[in-house]
């Protein structure tokens, strides 16, 4: 019995040892992994955490930056029409921008899942086309396009005798042409992102549902939009954001105009920063994308955490 017992206690004093050691490896490889990514940290944190904290303080600075004048400079921002305008029309841009990107991003996805896979790769390429083309370069050829005098649109249009239409000179039209673009631009952006999850999507779950006596539009509502919910939440703020910070589609297309209807959160505090000689008051503009963001992003990365507790 003591035989036993002793050989009990050198088993359990090797398995604390392994444990012991192990745990030891672990913490060398979580510190190996940070020493590595250590010089990423530091990247984020001058191009990105330095910028963002510089931004709130000259937003508290008076237009010659010398004066500490607090929220100043955003309690003028709210008396000011322009600026509400300003909040309007980049709701209005990023939210219908995004709205059908993700639904012509959808609907192409799915025609080139259905390709045959020798033709698919050539579908991708020519589809990735607009958004792999820079945007300042894609504008200015929207740009001719929509021109007054020269537009390519217009000519179109006049054999169904329809009369030219000011595509850049009146408000509704111009605000029409710039979501018209970005939608252009960011579309197979959605695309690709759609097409890797129905990819991920078990085809095993479609026979069930067609078993099951499901059509087309039911194996799309329950089967494939829950396997694609989250990539369709993340590919939409992550959209979002960039839709909201666009500056080159509307400074190249529009310029803010007509008569400032146009103007998204970075083209006018460029405007005003920039252009107007204020510093501060094009920060304060520009910071003001943050809690319209932030809403944003919790409603949408909470939805994404609560179904993956689910899970």
């Amino acid at each position: 019995m003591a035989d036993v017992a002793i050989q009990s206690s050198r088993i359990a004093g090797a398995g604390t040892r392994k444990r012991s050691s192990l745990r030891t490896t672990l913490k060398r490889k979580s510190t190996a992994a940070f020493l590595m990514t250590l010089p990423l940290i530091l990247l984020i944190g001058i191009l990105v955490i330095y910028p963002a904290f510089y931004s709130l303080h000259l937003a508290t600075l008076n237009k010659s930056m010398q004066r500490f004048i607090g929220f100043g400079n955003f309690e003028f921002l709210f008396r000011r029409e322009t600026f509400w305008l300003v909040v309007k029309q980049s709701c209005i841009f990023a939210i219908t921008a995004v709205v059908f990107k993700a639904l012509i991003g959808f609907i192409v996805a799915h025609f080139v899942h259905n390709i045959p896979a020798k033709g698919q790769r050539k579908w991708r390429g020519m589809l990735l086309v607009p958004w792999v083309i820079p945007p300042a370069m894609s504008t200015l050829a929207w740009l001719w396009l929509f021109d007054p005098s020269y537009s390519a649109f217009n000519y179109t249009l006049s054999y169904f005798g329809i009369g030219p239409i000011s595509w850049t000179g009146d408000a509704y039209w111009a605000r029409f042409s710039v979501i018209l673009v970005n939608i252009w631009f960011g579309a197979p952006f959605f695309m690709i992102m759609y097409l890797a999850a129905l990819k991920s999507v078990p085809e095993q779950l479609y026979e069930a549902a067609a078993i099951d006596g499901a059509n087309w539009w039911q194996r799309i509502w329950y089967v494939t939009l829950p396997m694609m919910r989250n990539i369709i939440a993340i590919t939409t703020l992550f959209s979002l954001i960039v839709t909201f910070a666009n500056f080159d589609i509307v400074r190249i297309l529009t310029a803010g105009g007509p008569l400032d209807h146009t103007h998204i959160f970075a083209t006018w505090a460029f405007r005003v920063g920039i252009e107007g000689g204020d510093i501060p008051l094009g920060a304060s503009v520009s910071l003001f994308m943050f809690p319209i963001l932030a809403i944003a992003a919790i409603f949408i990365l909470r939805d994404i955490n609560k179904r993956g507790n689910e899970a």
